[in-house]
């Protein structure tokens, strides 16, 4: 385009020169013509005048293209939407279009031959000079981000792309480079970031209500667990007491049945030998013989009811003697097929412990023999890690384990109090009943730790009784 221009500006000036040399020129006389040279004459006038005016158009048509270019250049330079400058290496500004002038608020006039490293700012003066000894040390286009200032110290984050300039007119590299106005974007950027912390701080303001919420739901549950607690355990008062005193009965009732008949019996025989003539020997033995019955029937009585009690043979030797005198016991007494199955390391157990797994197995037994209707049982004491297990299982008709433990008008301690005898001492009770596979009770107690770092003993003793 720039060509086209300086092409047509030397033909305007070379016919400028021509009619002024036309001009200064000498008129001739002309020699004497005839009419046939003079027709030609003028015909080729005429064809020189159209030869010229088809010319001065082509010339004009071509004049105004040239504007036309020039216009769309200037538009597309000076009003584009981003600042165009030619730089040199000493970062001058030798070029720039109005765009770029009013990023920097400086006029076009004023901003030839400024550097540009002087609108950048201190945090940034550094990485434009890298910037351009990066643009004029390769021919790779290099982009950056750097914040520049006006002339009135209004400051805006821009975006640099610069290419250097290959013109072999130029004797000293220069560089094309682009400018864009990042403000906007950053504070998008700024409102989004600000937008990603609310919306964050929301979620974790959301987390924090449902954790709260879940919080207030258990609070709650555990205030009816509580309140739940609370009923059991005065329904468990109640039903202790209840107990002690049905206890009492029984035990008031047997000794009033046995043990005071057995003792009137008694005192009616050592009547009868104070009144009775003693000279008959035979009949003497024959009384003091079954006055000896009565006696060895009421201390017997008094064993049993012992037993009953407290078994003292839990505490002169041991768990597993006491639960084999009780197993052997229950199956006389019930006929159910009874296997047990024990670890020496059970009597490293308290006195306490041992007590609550015999009451435990007591309990299961009993409530076997009372509702389980079964024919086989199997009491395991094991060893599991560091502590003692018990399992009672047998294969009698099942029953709802929820409905038994939770049942709010239970007349009997039964399961529930095994349980608090096992919580009571820091193990785990619990009780599985499926239809067609009878029902299991297990109490875990942890061993002493003195108990649990010694060497565990792995004897077992094993003892099936039945009654034939």
């Amino acid at each position: 385009m720039q060509n086209k221009s300086r092409k047509l500006t030397d033909m305007t000036d070379l016919r400028r020169r021509a009619e002024l040399r036309f001009k200064a020129s000498p008129v001739l006389p002309a020699p004497p013509r005839t009419e046939a040279e003079t027709q030609r004459v003028l015909h080729e006038l005429e064809v020189h005048q159209i030869e010229l005016e088809m010319q001065n158009a082509e010339l004009q048509e071509s004049r105004d293209k040239v504007e036309t270019l020039l216009e769309t250049y200037t538009d597309l330079y000076d009003f584009a939407p981003v600042g165009y400058y030619s730089v040199n290496e000493q970062s001058l500004i030798l070029a720039v279009n109005l765009t770029g002038a009013a990023l920097l608020g400086v006029d076009r006039s004023r901003l030839m031959k400024r550097r540009l490293l002087s609108f950048a700012t201190p945090g940034s003066l550094t990485i434009l000079q890298t910037f351009f000894k990066k643009v004029f040390a390769g021919t790779e286009k290099q982009v950056c981000v750097v914040s520049l200032q006006t002339e009135r110290g209004a400051t805006f984050w821009a975006d640099l792309q610069a290419t250097p300039a290959n013109s072999p007119k130029d004797t000293k590299p220069w560089c094309r480079l682009v400018v864009s106005d990042l403000t906007t974007l950053k504070q998008a950027e700024e409102v989004l970031q600000k937008m990603e912390g609310l919306a964050t701080a929301n979620r974790a303001l959301k987390l924090e209500i449902v954790h709260r919420e879940m919080a207030e739901v258990a609070l709650k549950k555990g205030e009816a667990e509580g309140r739940e607690m609370q009923e059991q355990l005065r329904h468990l008062s109640h039903q202790l007491l209840l107990t002690q005193e049905d206890e009492r009965k029984r035990i008031s009732r047997e000794l009033h049945d046995e043990i005071v008949q057995t003792l009137v019996g008694i005192n009616v025989h050592l009547s009868s030998l104070a009144v009775n003539d003693t000279s008959d020997l035979k009949k003497v033995r024959s009384k003091i013989v079954q006055t000896q019955q009565l006696v060895e029937k009421s201390v017997e009585i008094v064993h049993r009811f012992a037993r009953e009690l407290r078994p003292t043979v839990l505490d002169d030797l041991g768990l597993i003697p006491a639960l084999q005198s009780y197993i052997k016991d229950f199956v006389k007494r019930t006929s159910i097929r009874t296997q047990f199955t024990a670890v020496e390391g059970v009597e490293q157990l308290t006195s306490t412990q041992r007590t609550v797994l015999y009451r435990v197995a007591q309990s299961a037994l009993t409530n076997v023999d009372k509702h389980a209707h079964a024919r086989n049982v199997t009491v395991k004491l094991r060893k599991i890690g560091g502590a003692i297990r018990l399992e009672v299982h047998d294969d009698g008709k099942s029953f709802e384990v929820q409905r038994v433990l939770f049942a709010k008008r239970h007349k009997r301690l039964g399961l529930l109090g095994s349980r608090e005898r096992v919580e009571m001492v820091g193990g785990k009770f619990d009780v599985s009943s499926v239809p067609g596979h009878g029902t299991t009770l297990s109490a875990e107690i942890p061993l002493p730790d003195d108990a649990q770092a010694g060497a565990p003993k792995t004897s077992r003793k094993n003892a099936v009784l039945a009654k034939s």
